[in-house]
């Protein structure tokens, strides 16, 4: 390859958790003769925030040639067709919806949803709540893993829920196996060399690590790249109030679903992830309007264990991104580069999407930074994509019951590309022609856009139109219904899948 001898000879990661793990094990895969070392403090810990992910693990796992029967049960993990939001809205019939991940045969099922949500906004009372219209959504109601037999020629995106401290310790064997060194110290000082780059850190022995190109996964202290290299942090606070979590385990129930569920409270929302051995349980919640006292009493209230016998952990966030993400010889990966709260479990997809996008164009560069502004344009972009999707599960809220939730409703702080698309929803008689069109379906699909405000029950008020679209019907309705329940007679119940998993 041109350029292969500029090509690093050591790299050195700083930091492990999830996003350091996975950096290694993806750099390895990929340029077998460099030398990878991971350096970790035994005093720093994992946040650990969230225990989900969307389909783009099973896409890193897949890059790595690493099998779900040689993982899963190490990690406690379970399937995640999608995530079920609960009391998100007062609406009468949208008190609960389901999301969920992409399936081929969406495009057989979703131009009705699109039907009836036009037929709803013009007048018809069309039934255009989601749940009606997608495979997913019957799979997770009838407690269906996501793996169909084979004679179904259909594919089903699907994501999982693990326990993140394994995940580590496994993605960590996987890598010494490999050839990663691995290290143990606490930084002290970063050296930069006279062009500014980074030439090694100083750790508390007073040794000096060396490296010719680094990954700083050092979490939201971000040491390397907003540290010594001084790249400013964009919050996004004036878009996303939570800055803080309290979390709590809970015993798993004998139905393990395969689903997240996420329940709004009174200052922000609770997550409930089912791994094979427990519940995952915390609170996201923003600390102008309550304290880390009463967001713990309200969450055990919630998860009804109002006494102290489990010990709650407080998080506090960073929210936003920093402005560049490769910058001179330092790649940010993880909380370092950003954090966007975890409402739709996408910290690990954007470790995925920064690392894999990051070999790919130093690559093309011939390892040098050639492409180091494009591919920092191209992450903000997905940065900014699922930051405006967040963003519009508060804007679009329909509760009044609290300041929070009324303060979320009023913001005004958006993007022209989410206002777009809200403008889209209120106005346009061809939602998701109309939002391909204008270059508005990057990050999420116009179906995912049309689950959310949908499920909220989020209709503008009545439009007219001579040519009105007439709602499906009730044998249409039931016809679909046949359809889907068909479909889903090519899916296992998940607790036997994953039993299927444990004795193989």
């Amino acid at each position: 390859m041109q350029g292969e001898s500029k090509k690093p000879k050591k790299i050195l990661i700083v930091g492990g958790g999830t996003a350091g793990w996975m950096a290694a094990n993806l750099l390895m895969s990929r340029w077998n003769n460099v030398e990878v070392c991971l350096l970790e403090s035994s005093g720093v810990g994992t946040v650990g925030v969230g225990e989900g992910t969307t389909p783009h693990l099973k896409l890193f796992f897949d890059a790595l040639g690493v099998s779900e029967s040689e993982w899963m049960p190490r990690c406690n993990a379970t399937y995640k067709n999608g995530i079920y939001f609960s009391d998100w809205s007062f609406v009468p019939g949208h008190k609960e919806y389901f999301h969920p991940f992409p399936a081929q045969v969406d495009d057989l099922t979703v131009p009705m949803f699109f039907h009836n949500i036009k037929a709803r906004m013009q007048g018809d009372e069309a039934q255009a709540h989601p749940d009606h219209y997608f495979l997913e959504s019957y799979l997770t109601q009838n407690n269906l893993g996501p793996l169909a037999a084979e004679c179904f020629p259909f594919s089903v995106g699907y994501g999982y829920h693990f326990d993140s401290e394994l995940l580590g310790q496994f993605l960590a064997e996987r890598a010494i196996a490999k050839g990663l060194v691995r290290l143990n110290g606490t930084v002290t000082e970063v050296v930069l060399d006279s062009d500014g780059a980074l030439a090694s850190v100083r750790l508390d022995d007073d040794s000096l690590l060396d490296a010719d190109f680094f990954i700083d996964c050092s979490g939201f202290r971000s040491l390397l790249l907003q540290g010594a290299l001084k790249v400013s942090f964009k919050s996004y606070k004036e878009n996303l109030f939570n800055d803080a979590a309290v979390v709590l385990p809970t015993e798993i129930s004998d139905v393990i679903t395969p689903a997240t569920r996420s329940t709004a409270l009174s200052n922000g929302w609770a997550w409930k992830i089912p791994l094979t051995n427990r519940y995952g349980n915390g609170y996201v919640y923003s600390s102008d309007y309550i304290s880390a006292e009463q967001a713990e009493t309200e969450l055990r209230q919630h998860l009804n264990i109002p006494d102290a016998d489990v010990t709650a952990r407080h998080l506090t966030m960073k929210v936003g991104r920093a402005e560049k993400h490769w910058e001179k010889n330092c790649l940010a990966v993880g909380l370092s580069q950003g954090f966007i709260e975890p409402l739709e479990a996408t910290a690990l997809a954007l470790t995925f999407d920064t690392v894999m996008l990051f070999m790919r164009h130093y690559e093309d560069g011939h390892f040098t930074n050639k492409f180091e502004r494009e591919f920092n344009d191209a992450i903000n972009v997905k940065f900014e994509a699922v930051r405006d999707y967040i963003v519009c599960h508060y804007k679009a809220n329909q509760r009044v019951d609290t300041e929070y939730w009324r303060d979320n409703a009023a913001n005004t702080n958006l993007s022209e590309r989410l206002g777009a698309i809200l403008n889209l929803w209120a106005g346009s008689e061809t939602f998701a022609q109309d939002m391909r069109a204008q270059n508005l379906d990057v990050g999420y699909q116009a179906k995912s856009w049309a689950c959310l405000l949908a499920g909220y029950g989020a209709f503008p008020r009545q439009r007219s139109n001579k040519a009105q679209a007439r709602a499906s019907s009730q044998a249409d309705m039931e016809q679909l219904a046949d359809f889907i329940r068909r479909c889903g007679l090519n899916f296992r119940d998940h607790n036997e899948l994953l039993a299927h998993m444990l004795s193989e």
